[in-house]
């Protein structure tokens, strides 16, 4: 509830006087009998009409204060919002190439790859998102959608057996995984259209080079965001991804330079995740720079209300007032 004068909520203020009036002179006022001593009535049971008589009084207040919320015209209103959504298109482009099973980062590559990329999918309810995911090849593992349920779904099955199990070929086809990438965002109709390109190796595989692919992004204005994962030296590869009895480390080749001119040739940026923690951080650097445009109006409509409630409270607090005045409190002179 809401009121449109509230400035006449002032006139309580005229309640405190009223009961210091009420309390030091009221009582000088009304009539009296001489005695020449109340010893007899000092153990005289007080009336319950001399209880209640304040109780004219608190009704003469209720009435007033109810008046005083008339006059302060208590208002109702609804309100609603046309909310328009700016989306952004975005295809996720993620290398599932062996090497992606190092233990460099926890629990391996690609697993904190996916752990990332489903916090950033889960922030960003207004927009399409896509997922490609490359090896020596490159194929769509899910369209731009806003169904983020199966995104995600999706996103947790990936895994980087396929080429193993002869799916695709084994390698790191960065070209191939960004043309597939933006091959989907082709015919988006979105003003701001990205890629986020990740994968921990240098491009080996592929009928596209990585810088063909980018120079193709360019031309139809999509941004790239590029990521490499990785951290300096050697990394940990398990068995189940070199076929040895034991943990080899292999050495870490990410080509930075190739990396580095995808995202400059698009206006994007390049990005080194080392570990875990740089790799969460990445992922929320870009949340910020693409942030959705979001246009909302609000509308309201105030409808005078509650008024005759507060009038009914004073009009019947008046009447009780009046009548026990003429009733049980009345005064002989």
């Amino acid at each position: 509830m809401e009121f449109a004068n509230k400035e006449y909520f002032f006139l309580l203020l005229l309640i405190i006087p009223y009961i210091i009036w009420y309390v030091m002179y009221r009582k000088k006022s009304e009539p009296t009998i001489r005695m020449a001593d109340t010893f007899a009535f000092r153990y005289a049971p007080r009336s319950w009409k001399v209880t209640l008589m304040p109780l004219q009084m608190l009704l003469r207040i209720v009435a007033f204060t109810m008046l005083v919320v008339i006059l302060a015209r208590p208002q109702t209103h609804n309100s609603w919002k046309n909310q328009t959504v700016e989306g952004i298109d975005i295809m996720l482009a993620m290398d599932v190439s062996t090497s992606m099973l190092a233990e460099d980062l926890k629990p391996n590559r690609i697993e904190a790859a996916k752990n990332v990329a489903a916090e950033f999918v889960a922030g960003r309810p207004d927009d399409n998102i896509g997922l490609s995911i490359f090896a020596g090849e490159a194929f769509t593992q899910c369209p731009m959608t806003t169904d983020h349920a199966s995104l995600l779904s999706l996103l947790q099955g990936v895994r980087t057996d396929i080429a193993a199990r002869g799916l695709i070929e084994d390698g790191t086809a960065i070209g191939m995984g960004l043309a597939n990438a933006v091959s989907r965002l082709k015919e988006s109709k979105a003003k701001s259209r990205v890629v986020i390109l990740l994968t921990d190796g240098s491009n080996n595989r592929g009928d596209i080079s990585p810088l063909t692919a980018a120079e193709i992004a360019k031309s139809l204005g999509i941004r790239v965001y590029t990521i490499g994962v990785g951290t300096t030296g050697t990394a940990p590869m398990p068995p189940s991804a070199t076929g040895l009895p034991q943990y080899v480390n292999l050495p870490v080749e990410i080509d930075e330079k190739t990396l580095k001119g995808i995202a400059a040739a698009t206006d994007g940026d390049y990005y080194r995740a080392k570990n875990n923690k740089e790799l969460n951080q990445i992922y929320k650097e870009i949340d910020k720079l693409e942030k959705s445009k979001l246009n909302v109006k609000q509308y309201s409509r105030r409808y005078e209300a509650y008024q005759w409630p507060f009038a009914v409270i004073a009009i019947l607090a008046l009447f009780l007032e009046i009548l026990l005045r003429i009733t049980v409190f009345r005064r002989i002179p």
